[in-house]
């Protein structure tokens, strides 16, 4: 599962709260993805996805967030959950050492025009592998309806050497044990690709995120044994139901 998502939009705006009132407003939503088993991967698997966006926060005289069409710069949070990638289940992989589950966390800056938005966010893995990845990308909005939001454009991918060993490289005793030859892939440029999403509001509360994403491997990622004995390129599809929750305190 491949979770490629920006989780918080925070855009500075005015202190007009008074001192002591507290407001949180965001959105949350879970739903269904479809996605390669593991980079690589020609296998597709299915499974739940979700997604959280914090659209506003205000403590006392601090606000932040309240108009997600704000121009200029703004801040953002970004995570990204890669599933646990098991020998056993996969014929093609027999001999190699599995791979644990990892969450990566981290955030970035955006800059907004009146019909493209840009970004440059950095994420840190925790599980799977101990290290760095860095996206940037864009997107042109298309507002069709008051309902209705197209968003389109195209994503690049960076990793660290840590990043690349685990989900590319194949190791000495690897080899040793599968049908794989020793492969040592250094840090760079991983994958680039395009995202297309749709936004639609059911109600000013409820909506629905559909989003489809493909990638092609480059540089070293494309040159990994495992990639060239499945597949150089993925689509990552999902479909999540959206709430929009407030409190005031």
């Amino acid at each position: 599962m491949r979770l490629a998502t920006t989780l918080l939009i925070l855009a500075a705006s005015g202190a007009s709260a008074q001192d002591g009132a507290v407001a949180l407003s965001f959105e949350g939503g879970l739903g269904a993805q479809s996605a390669p088993a593991y980079f690589g991967s020609d296998e597709t698997g299915v499974g739940v996805t979700g997604s959280f966006a914090l659209n506003r926060l205000r403590l006392g005289n601090f606000e932040i967030g309240g108009d997600p069409d704000a121009l200029g710069f703004g801040l953002t949070g970004s995570f990204r959950y890669i599933a646990d990638r098991k020998a056993e289940d996969y014929a093609e992989l027999t001999g190699m050492a599995d791979v644990d589950a990892a969450l990566e966390l981290g955030g970035g800056f955006t800059y907004r025009f009146p019909d493209v938005e840009i970004f440059a966010t950095a994420r840190r893995g925790f599980g799977g592998y101990d290290g760095y990845v860095g996206e940037i990308g864009g997107d042109l909005i298309v507002p069709v309806t008051d309902q209705l939001t197209f968003r389109a454009g195209p994503r690049l991918l960076a990793g660290d050497a840590a990043y690349a060993e685990t989900y590319f490289g194949v190791t000495a005793a690897d080899a040793a044990n599968s049908a794989f030859s020793a492969y040592d892939p250094t840090g760079g440029v991983v994958s680039r690709g395009l995202e297309v999403s749709a936004d639609y509001d059911f109600t000013p509360d409820w909506g629905v995120t559909g989003t489809v994403r493909y990638d092609e491997f480059v540089n070293d990622a494309a040159e990994s044994p495992i990639v060239r004995g499945g597949s150089s390129d993925s689509v990552t599809a999902s479909i999540v139901i959206t709430r929009d929750i407030s409190f005031d305190f």
